[in-house]
């Protein structure tokens, strides 16, 4: 990648602004020489940049992918993918859930060195886990773009809170307080336990 200005950056920024904007080659090169930051980029090419997350939200977040490969596990058809893997959505933007789920379907005419980079998907189904760093606000809207690009199912969990909200595209947002969340459309007979996720949060 060559060397690309940029405007000043407010101390303590999170946000990068390149001019010109980052193409996605470079954007990926970007991510790559910067791989201690979870760097997302919105669809008006603003580059945002997270730090890696603490303790407990690495083992809330380990939690959940692992049920969610579980129950691959058990059908073995579509593909799961971690909270690294880099997503880029229609609408120009390129995003990484904490877990998510792609259909067979969506990855069908997808290359070996396609799904090596960046898929050029929407996950079907995304779910989005509130760290101490994040502003729930911030993941509602990016709950919103999730399902503006392509979603067919999202859940924003939120530990502290022992709560989550479930995410469809057309409708408001559903406040799920059972102990466990239900899949439906992409992940049908998908369980996921939120008493083994609260447990990573207790001392």
């Amino acid at each position: 990648m060559g060397v690309l200005p940029c405007v000043a950056i407010e101390p303590m920024s999170r946000t990068v602004i390149f001019r010109p904007p980052l193409s996605d080659d470079e954007l990926e090169e970007f991510c790559s020489v910067n791989d201690a930051l979870r760097i997302e980029r919105t669809s008006g090419g603003v580059i945002e940049m997270n730090p890696p997350t603490g303790g407990l939200t690495g083992g809330g977040s380990g939690e959940i992918t692992r049920q969610l490969f579980n129950w691959w596990d058990s059908r073995q058809c579509g593909r799961v993918f971690d909270s690294n893997t880099g997503f880029f959505l229609p609408d120009g933007s390129m995003l990484s859930p904490d877990a998510s789920y792609a259909t067979a379907e969506q990855l069908r005419d997808l290359t070996r060195d396609q799904l090596a980079r960046f898929p050029r998907l929407c996950p079907a189904f995304v779910i989005e886990l509130v760290s101490p760093s994040d502003k729930l606000s911030d993941l509602r809207r990016k709950m919103e773009r999730w399902m503006k690009n392509g979603a067919q199912l999202g859940w924003l969990i939120d530990p502290d809170e022992r709560r989550a909200y479930a995410y469809e595209p057309g409708r408001e947002p559903r406040l799920v307080s059972a102990p466990a969340l239900e899949g439906t459309g992409p992940v049908e007979g998908f369980t996921l336990d939120l008493a083994r996720v609260w447990r990573h949060y207790e001392l």
